[in-house]
Order: structure tokens, then C-alpha cells, then sequence
């Protein structure tokens, strides 16, 4: 039986006092960026197909909490920074960009460009299924097309979980669904792992011990 997704009671950090990004962000060029990118409709856009001139960098950020910030300061307006996400490609070289037909600019990313912020289980056993929803509305099967991997954190040797959620962009798994994700890890074959989708996903040895 599939548990369903709902909004996470997770608490959130309190960003009332810090100004949002102006709805122009001060650029003629982003602003026409904006409203091509609002033509394409909703869902994620087909942006591997389109090779379009390269504009160079912005002043865009996405943090490694997910949150996107443009100059310096968080833009707060949830409908752009899922419009932003719909028009977002990883380069060959791991570079980002936000591309459309017309036009692509490079944007930073501190670390994965989303987050896993809830967890679910459908089916049991070895024909379980687990899925993820993303911060910015993507639901996606962890499988074979949607893969799960597991970082050693640097400074604390902690486990950090990564899915990917589309065209090399993983989500990392906020703390809360990375505990409870924990719950679905056994031993296979004298290594830690967790199965999802039908395919084994292994805990690197180094991030167990």
C-alpha cells in the first residue's frame, strides 16, 4: 500500500525579515529570461534538446539547502523558483545552467540543486518502492531511472543520500527523510544497502564504519 505525500512537519528556518528578490531582479535580460521560460508551460522543459547561445554567468544561486537567491538575497516567490527548476540542465562539466530556447546563463550551485523533503514507501518487502518528493514538487520512484547514492559527509564521516530526479540533478535528502530513509537499509550481501524499484542500493564501507 502506497503512503501518500503530504507537506512534511518539518520545522523551517524563519525568513520573514530578509527582503525578497524585486520581481524585475533589477535585469531586463533575466526578466525577458523569466517570461520565455513562463511560455513553456508547466512541468519540466525538454532542455536537452535545445542548444542555444551561451550568455555567461549570472548572480544566481541555489544553496545546499536548496534555497535559490539572486544578488545576494533568497527569492522567497515559490511559483519562480519552481519555474527556475523546470528550465534547469547539468552540463557535461557539472557546470549548471538555466536554459530556454533562446538563451542560456550559468548559475552557482553550492551543492545539489534540490532537496528530498519527504519520503514514502509503496509496496512491501523486496518489491517495495521508495519515492520521493522534492522542494520544488517533483515526485519521483527511486530506481533504476531514478538512482540513489550515498555520500560520506567530509567533516562529520556522516551519510549524506543523493536521488536523481532528472537529467544528472539530484535531490539530497533533508536530515528528517534521510533518518527515516535509514530505516530501510539492511544488509545484502555483507554490505549495508537499500532496495527500492527492484535494484539494490549500496552503502559506500567507508561511510559505515
Amino acid at each position: 500500500m502506497a503512503t501518500s505525500l503530504t507537506e512534511p512537519k518539518v520545522a523551517q528556518t524563519d525568513h520573514s525579515d530578509e527582503s525578497e528578490a524585486p520581481a524585475t531582479f533589477g535585469s531586463a535580460a533575466l526578466s525577458a529570461l523569466v517570461a520565455r521560460a513562463e511560455v513553456l508551460g508547466g512541468g519540466a522543459a525538454p532542455v536537452e534538446r535545445w542548444n542555444p547561445p551561451d550568455c555567461g554567468p549570472i548572480p544566481m544561486r541555489i544553496d545546499r539547502n536548496g534555497r535559490w537567491h539572486y544578488l545576494g538575497s533568497p527569492i522567497n516567490r515559490e511559483r519562480l523558483v519552481t519555474l527556475f527548476s523546470r528550465i534547469l540542465r547539468r552540463e557535461a562539466d557539472g557546470s549548471f545552467v538555466l536554459v530556454t530556447p533562446h538563451e542560456k546563463v550559468t548559475i552557482a550551485v553550492d551543492d545539489a540543486p534540490f532537496t528530498g523533503v519527504e519520503l514514502a514507501v509503496d509496496g512491501i518487502g523486496d518489491a517495495k518502492t521508495l519515492v520521493v518528493r522534492t522542494n520544488v514538487g517533483d515526485v519521483v520512484r527511486v530506481g533504476a531511472q531514478h538512482p540513489l547514492r550515498f555520500a560520506a559527509q567530509a567533516k562529520t564521516g556522516g551519510l549524506l543520500p543523493y536521488v536523481t530526479v532528472r537529467g544528472g540533478l539530484e535531490a539530497r535528502l533533508t536530515r528528517a527523510a534521510a533518518y527515516e530513509l535509514a530505516e530501510y537499509m539492511d544488509e545484502v550481501d555483507g554490505q549495508m544497502g537499500v532496495r527500492s524499484g527492484g535494484v539494490v542500493f549500496r552503502v559506500p564501507n567507508e561511510a559505515t564504519q
